[in-house]
Formats: structure tokens, C-alpha cells, sequence
């Protein structure tokens, strides 16, 4: 097995059924995948972690993702907005705590049209030109991505959350297409942004042959970020059920992924951390360079639940900066004042 690892850490590619062995590989296989991970990262990008700042800005969605907690149809989730001042006070404490990337993430809200997505963009661009704003708000149109890109957008984070047409029609209902979710993709990408996809480690339905199609997507789109965490049900889907996707597969395709992609982004997210209370630190130390705190006003925080038992739902922001800094210092690394822009261009 220890030779599918070589083999990966050297050419960067495996075939379908190599990738199927070696995300079940043995303990010894995987401290090796893991080392060879920490140490591409280390390779090209030092010890910096990168942190971006998270404003979730509205739990509206007009979707229904089966397994998603702020999904149109769960009536016991208590919806909310913030304001476009509140939005700015959001990026103002945040630029005095340091973040030089802001990471608006929304449901799919009609309220938030494109007149006012791009006033928001506008606005935070005018008076943070030294920062890059990411947005992660879902399935668009050509027209507008372009229009948030042309306004001053720099990235979008859009998970492809499969790449197995089946296993997506389990995932979503007929309203959502497998097809309309690749050509956002593509869109966005040929627009300019750096584009970040990615899926849920053990989701519903999810087999080894799904992980592997879900790399072998990967690495043909070549994203600048890829966006990875263990599945987590919520209490008010059909899919409450289900296990959790767990840490130790999680860490493994982090790894898989920072030995195919040396030079993407690669977040050690908040679900990691939910489900293992040194979820971000391992996540880190398996390739991982980036984290991802809540800026979002304490009040809303436990309303963006897109999953049970979120963590730091009622830290105030400087006291999430001040914790992540301590755990990112505990193996080795510092978090950086800085854009972080992707290497993998």
C-alpha cells in the first residue's frame, strides 16, 4: 500500500481503483499519506495558515438539499437577515482583528438579489481594497457571476458535493440538477474567479467508488480551493439518521487531495472540528492551510445551522481569532495577516 502512496506523492494522479485502495488503506499507509501531505504543504506554503473571515449573511434558501438544515422546507428553522450595515460591521471587526479575506456565505435568498449582492461587493471592496472578498451564495447565472466578478468579487466557493450523477439525485430533489451544478462550475472558472469546489466526507448514500470519482473530478477541474468536512445530519431532514462522516476519512482525503493538487487551498473546516475537538489541528497536520472563522453577529450564529452541534456559535470574534491562533501555534504553524491568494493558478 505503501507504494500507492509513493506513487500518488510522485506522479500526483491514481487511477479509479488505485484511489479506492488506498482511501481504505492500513494505519501504517496512512501516517505515510499524512507525512507526505504536511510535508508538499510545507513546500508551498511554509507554516502560514491562512484565515479567512465568515459572514453568514442570511439562512433564506429557496433550495432544498435533503440534508441541510436551513433547507426551504424545515419550518422549525428560524430564519434571518442582516443588514447591509450590519454586513460592514461585520468586515470592520474582522479587518481590526486582522482578516484580509472576507467569505460571504448565504442560502439561496431572493431577497439578496444581484443589484444588492453587487452593492454589497461595491462597498466592502471601496473600503477594504487591500482584502479578497469570497463569495459562497449558491447556483447562478453566467450573467450574474460576471456582474459580482466585474464589481470586485474575487473567488466563489460552490461545492460540486458529488460527482456521481445517482448519488446527487439521492442528495437533492428534482428542482436541482447534477448538470446545472458542473456548468456553475465551469462558469465560474472561465469567468476569472478562483474557484473552490468540494464534497461531504460520508453523506448519504456515498460509496468508495463516489469518493474516488469525487478526486478524479477534482484533480481534471484543477479548483484553486477544495472544500472538504465530514458529513453531520440535522435534526429536521430524512436524512437525521444517517452516521456521521468520520474524522479519520476526512483526514485521509485531505491528505490524498494535498498530494494530487500541492499548490490548492485546502481548509481545515468548521464540521471537522464539530465532530473531533482537535478536528482543525489534525486537519492541519494532514495538509490542510486554512481556517475559516465567524465573523457572523453571536446572535445569528446557532440560526446558520446547517448542521447539528456547530461549534463556536457564541464566541465573539476576537475570541475566535485569539483560540485559533493558540491552536494553529500548538503544530507548528502561525496564522498570517494576508490574502492568501492560491498558488494553483
Amino acid at each position: 500500500m505503501t507504494d500507492l502512496v509513493q506513487k500518488l506523492y510522485r506522479e500526483q494522479t491514481l487511477s479509479k481503483q488505485e484511489l479506492i485502495e488506498l482511501i481504505n488503506c492500513d494505519d501504517s499507509a496512512a501516517e505515510r499519506l499524512r507525512s507526505l501531505a504536511e510535508k508538499v504543504r510545507i513546500e508551498n506554503y511554509g507554516h502560514d495558515i491562512y484565515v479567512r473571515g465568515l459572514i453568514e449573511f442570511s439562512n433564506y434558501c429557496k433550495q432544498d438539499c435533503r440534508y441541510c438544515g436551513i433547507r426551504k422546507s424545515n419550518l422549525n428553522c428560524e430564519r434571518y437577515r442582516l443588514s447591509f450595515d450590519e454586513i460592514m460591521e461585520c468586515c470592520g471587526e474582522g479587518y481590526a482583528l486582522g482578516f484580509r479575506t472576507f467569505v460571504l456565505q448565504s442560502g439561496e435568498d431572493a431577497y439578496f438579489n444581484d443589484d444588492r449582492i453587487c452593492e454589497i461587493i461595491t462597498a466592502i471592496k471601496k473600503k477594504y481594497p487591500d482584502c479578497a472578498l469570497t463569495l459562497s451564495i449558491g447556483e447562478k447565472s453566467y450573467e450574474s457571476y460576471k456582474r459580482y466578478y466585474d464589481c470586485g468579487a474575487d473567488r466563489y466557493l460552490l461545492r460540486h458535493e458529488t460527482a456521481d450523477k445517482a448519488h446527487y439525485e439521492k442528495l437533492h430533489p428534482k428542482a436541482q440538477s447534477f448538470e446545472n451544478r458542473r456548468r456553475c462550475l465551469n462558469d465560474l472558472k472561465e469567468i476569472g474567479y478562483q474557484t473552490g469546489c468540494g464534497f461531504m466526507v460520508g453523506s448519504p448514500y456515498q460509496t468508495d467508488e463516489c469518493i474516488a470519482e469525487d478526486l478524479l473530478f477534482i484533480k481534471e477541474f484543477n479548483p484553486h480551493m477544495v472544500g472538504i468536512g465530514p458529513f453531520i445530519s440535522h435534526r429536521d431532514t430524512e436524512y437525521r439518521d444517517f452516521p456521521s462522516g468520520t474524522l479519520e476519512m476526512t483526514l485521509r482525503l485531505l491528505s490524498i487531495i494535498r498530494l494530487m493538487l500541492p499548490k490548492v487551498l485546502l481548509p481545515a473546516t468548521t464540521a471537522l472540528a464539530t465532530i473531533d475537538p482537535r478536528g482543525r489541528e489534525k486537519g492541519i497536520l494532514a495538509g490542510a492551510n486554512v481556517v475559516m472563522p465567524n465573523l457572523s453577529p453571536v446572535s445569528v450564529r446557532k440560526k446558520y445551522q446547517i448542521y447539528d452541534n456547530k461549534i463556536c456559535t457564541g464566541d465573539e470574534s476576537a475570541q475566535c481569532r485569539r483560540c485559533l491562533e493558540e491552536r494553529v501555534h500548538s503544530v507548528g504553524c502561525r496564522i498570517v495577516t494576508d490574502r492568501g491568494d492560491s498558488k494553483n493558478i
